[in-house]
């Protein structure tokens, strides 16, 4: 069978090419949340600088495989991009992600791009293919699943004195104490290629008014009535929940806000009807891992970040 790659953005894009995106995605991994709405927003909202794509490589009409290309315009350090491709576990071996990669590649060379970065599954087949073409492993992540449907969470208990959690809702109309509480924890978390938000107005269409972003299951820890932790929830009406980043102000670490945060988060998801609860850590996140463990998460899946550096 012939397989093709084109880019959803080159053209008019159908609900059947966001839908069949989605689909692959969630098949790959299971644990990151998606939506056909989520795949279209995702492009129309992607940060002038990203050069964001999306690639889809499909055979007789059907979408096989996926990545997802761009450039690191958020890092201090220029020449740095990434494609994460994903091939349906049930259509391997047609030579669409090769050609997935391939085209990624190519276009990011154009683009400037010097280091690609892409994440792959912990599993032999994806790292002999990213090994065969020429990417070296880096760090690990999991992702992590907490049953909500069965499982038993701690109870939320009073918050300390000074302290006050609220929906991440009460900032709807302005979420600039956020933006800034997020930008600090970002700074801070592990990774290869480190990231500066500086764009609020960006964050605020891309992040805070994502599809997948319930503002209602967020929670805000207050200290003194300023954000001091938070942790931020995804839902994709499916009864899955992702906490997306949960994180403290330096000047508030080590206090139990992060914990607080996320297990009022949890019990709101809950109580909306979500059956599962997913979260993703870097293998070397000891105190975040840690938390997760407390809760009840079990690892379920584990990604590589590789690297190549063109040319």
């Amino acid at each position: 069978m012939t397989v093709i790659v084109r880019a959803l953005d080159d053209g008019p894009t159908s609900a059947a090419d966001d839908a069949g995106f989605s689909a692959v995605r969630r098949a790959c991994v299971p644990a990151m949340l998606t939506t056909p709405a989520a795949v279209a927003f995702d492009r129309a909202h992607a940060h002038p600088d990203a050069g964001y794509r999306q690639l889809i490589a499909e055979t007789g009409g059907e979408v096989i495989g996926t990545a997802q290309v761009g450039i690191a315009h958020d890092s201090p350090e220029p020449g740095q991009g990434f494609a994460n491709i994903y091939v349906h576990p049930e259509r391997l071996g047609l030579g669409a992600g090769t050609l997935l990669l391939r085209t990624a590649e190519e276009y990011l060379a154009d683009a400037g791009v010097r280091d690609v970065y892409s994440w792959v599954m912990d599993e032999p087949a994806n790292l002999a293919f990213a090994a065969r073409h020429g990417y070296r492993a880096r760090r690990s992540a999991h992702f992590l699943r907490l049953d909500l449907a069965h499982g038993t969470l701690p109870s939320r208990g009073e918050p300390p004195a000074g302290v006050e959690l609220v929906p991440g809702s009460v900032f709807a109309d302005d979420a600039r104490p956020l933006f800034a509480l997020d930008a600090e924890t970002v700074a801070d978390e592990p990774s290869d290629v480190a990231a500066e938000f500086t764009d609020y107005e960006h964050w605020l269409a891309e992040t805070w008014r994502h599809p997948l972003v319930s503002q209602e299951l967020t929670t805000v820890a207050l200290v003194d009535g300023r954000p001091a932790s938070f942790s931020l929830a995804r839902t994709d009406g499916a009864g899955r929940y992702a906490s997306n980043m949960t994180g403290t102000a330096r000047a508030h670490r080590g206090r139990g806000l992060a914990k607080l945060a996320k297990n009022d988060s949890l019990h709101r998801a809950r109580a909306a009807g979500c059956t599962e609860a997913f979260t993703g850590n870097d293998a070397g996140n000891e105190p975040m891992l840690a938390i997760n463990k407390w809760f009840g998460y079990e690892i379920c899946d584990t990604e590589v970040r590789h690297v190549r550096t063109l040319g």
